[in-house]
């Protein structure tokens, strides 16, 4: 990725900030106080989004004061121990290099120039993560901190400003989220070259040893492979149960690429082969999502393309038998999450839930679950916005029942 997409974002950021104003973002790290080894945790996507740095502690400052912008990053200086143990920091020249950065100062600076921001600044933005615990997070204690020493500083939300801009996607960005689906295709593949009779966690392993293999750089998020009854909890994550022969099985999965996701799912039948039933019921779910994706356009709302695809299952479902009465609590019975939802740095991302625009990737997700059958169906697949309609970003991923029955017959490994 370029330093000129992060020069950009944060040119985004600070056209929506206030004047007179600073705003903080940091990375920290969640490690145990002590902790030597260099554990990966769950980065900061928004402090990652402003300079595509990986390094945990480091500390980002965007300030707009009297109408002029401009960026600071504090950092950790060399440690030779650090080094020795798990690799030495980013130099300056770096830091630069990577996010476009050029004032780059070290983390002891900090408290300093606090100081000094308190007579130039009204406002100062810090990122507050949505707190369910009773317990004041890190921003909170800061900001209840500069309350007491700054009070004549306003402290703001800076969330919705990345809500705003983190909702629609550059060409650089779209181009990361196709390769995470190009490589989580390959681990879709290697998982139907082994379907068969085993622990949901071994055909996962499949998908695993595919995404390492061809350079993912992480997990969009922890893989579903539920068969059977399994499947009809909507995050399952256990995976531990012997699928069966007569089982379908669901993954939802995906790979991502500097940080940016892919967001999967795909139902198989363990056999190789759909039984009629699980054909039928299966092929609803697969025309509902054509259906979803032939209205996904620019000004439409994910709530609305919900309800066209509840509208559709009243039809079929009934015809089939499988309701009784054309109602949205029938339907609820055997759908009940969301078609869609944003897709970028994180699987659920940050988004505006306005009407669409040009430029949003979001999920295509329809299911159906009927736990007294043990069937579980959900397709999924990453569309992109257009200015005209919607692309299938993930269109190369098999689907049809035709494809999948023909792939394992085709692929299967003896085993």
């Amino acid at each position: 990725m370029t330093k000129e997409l992060f020069i950009k974002h944060r040119e985004a950021v600070l056209d929506l900030m206030e004047d007179n104003s600073i705003l903080i973002e940091f990375n920290r790290p969640n490690l145990n106080d002590g902790a030597v080894f260099n554990y990966k945790y769950d980065e900061n996507r928004n402090y990652f989004y402003l300079t595509g740095l990986l390094e945990y502690e480091n500390i980002v400052i965007l300030q707009k004061i009297k109408g002029n912008s401009s960026s600071m990053i504090l950092i950790n200086p060399y440690d030779e121990f650090k080094a020795k143990w798990v690799g030495a920091p980013l130099s300056k020249e770096e830091v630069t290099e990577i996010s476009g950065i050029k004032n780059v100062r070290y983390l002891d600076s900090f408290n300093q120039l606090i100081n000094q921001y308190s007579s130039l600044v009204n406002n100062i933005y810090l990122d507050f993560v949505p707190n369910k615990s009773n317990r004041l997070n890190e921003d909170e204690l800061l900001a209840k901190d500069f309350k007491d020493h700054f009070p004549w500083i306003n402290i703001l939300n800076s969330r919705p400003l990345f809500t705003k801009v983190r909702t629609i996607k550059s060409e650089e960005e779209i181009n990361e989220m196709r390769k995470a689906i190009s490589i989580t295709n390959e681990g879709i593949k290697n998982i139907l070259r082994h379907i068969g009779p085993k622990y949901e966690y071994q055909l996962e392993s499949y998908f695993d040893q595919l995404i390492k293999y061809n350079g993912g750089t992480g997990y969009a998020f922890p893989t579903i492979a539920a068969s059977g009854e399994n499947a009809c909890c909507l995050h399952y994550m256990d995976n531990t149960s012997k699928a069966k022969d007569g089982d379908l099985i669901l993954f939802d999965l995906g790979s991502s690429v500097n940080m940016y996701c892919s967001d999967i799912s795909r139902t198989f039948p363990i056999s190789g082969k759909f039984t009629e039933r699980q054909k039928e019921l299966y092929n609803i779910v697969l025309k509902g999502q054509q259906v979803v994706f032939d209205n996904t356009k620019p000004g439409i709302t994910t709530k609305e393309l919900n309800q066209i695809l509840r509208d559709y299952y009243k039809e079929e479902l009934y015809k089939i038998g499988l309701i009784k009465e054309k109602t949205e609590e029938e339907v609820s019975k055997y759908y009940y999450h969301g078609v869609s939802h944003h897709i970028g740095l994180d699987c659920h991302d940050l988004c505006e839930y306005t009407p669409l625009k040009a430029g949003s990737i979001i999920s295509n997700e329809p299911g159906l679950y009927i736990s007294e059958e043990g069937i579980g169906i959900r397709i999924e697949d990453d569309v992109l916005v257009t200015e005209n309609g919607a692309e299938w970003l993930s269109k190369d991923i098999i689907k049809t029942v035709e494809d999948i029955e023909k792939f394992i017959k085709e692929n299967r490994v003896n085993e």
